[in-house]
């Protein structure tokens, strides 16, 4: 059975908030900035699958009008000359 003190030390957010370590590129966090932007990364990727799911009908035509639209934009080399 596990002492009151055990049950104690699991319940310190000490030791976690020591260990949190973010590095992406020339980002770097500790602690708690480092928690925080995990907790927003996380946020962040549910927002964006949310927002796929709820697309996801009209995803085909928005991408083959968005690559209509690149082509007719960009520049063709052969038009240049």
């Amino acid at each position: 059975m596990a002492k009151k003190n055990d049950f104690v030390a699991l319940l310190n957010p000490r030791p976690l908030v020591k260990r949190s370590r973010l590095r992406f590129g020339a980002l770097q966090a500790r602690g708690v900035p480092a928690i925080l932007l995990g907790v927003a990364a996380i946020v962040a990727a549910r927002g964006f699958s949310g927002a796929m799911y709820k697309a996801a009908a009209i995803l085909p035509e928005s991408l083959r009008e968005a690559r209509l639209f690149w082509l007719a934009v960009r520049a063709q080399p052969d038009m240049l000359t």
